[in-house]
């Protein structure tokens, strides 16, 4: 089940820098896997400007 997790969050960081997670809550667990989804990329998971942070999809991965 962590494996489909940690590929479904590689999946939806896919596109780095033009788009965010598709959603969901963001907890310790969902952040540190979209985080490190996005240093695997080269860049830094960020939260967009104005929004909720509770919500996964508010983040999105930008290059360094």
């Amino acid at each position: 089940m962590k494996a489909l997790i940690i590929v479904a969050a590689a999946i939806a960081l896919s596109a780095c820098a033009e788009g965010g997670p598709q959603g969901g809550v963001a907890n310790y667990d969902a952040l540190k896997q979209a985080s490190d989804a996005c240093r695997a990329k080269g860049g830094h998971l960020e939260l967009q400007r104005d929004s909720a942070p509770e919500d996964l999809a508010n983040y999105s991965c930008e290059k360094n």
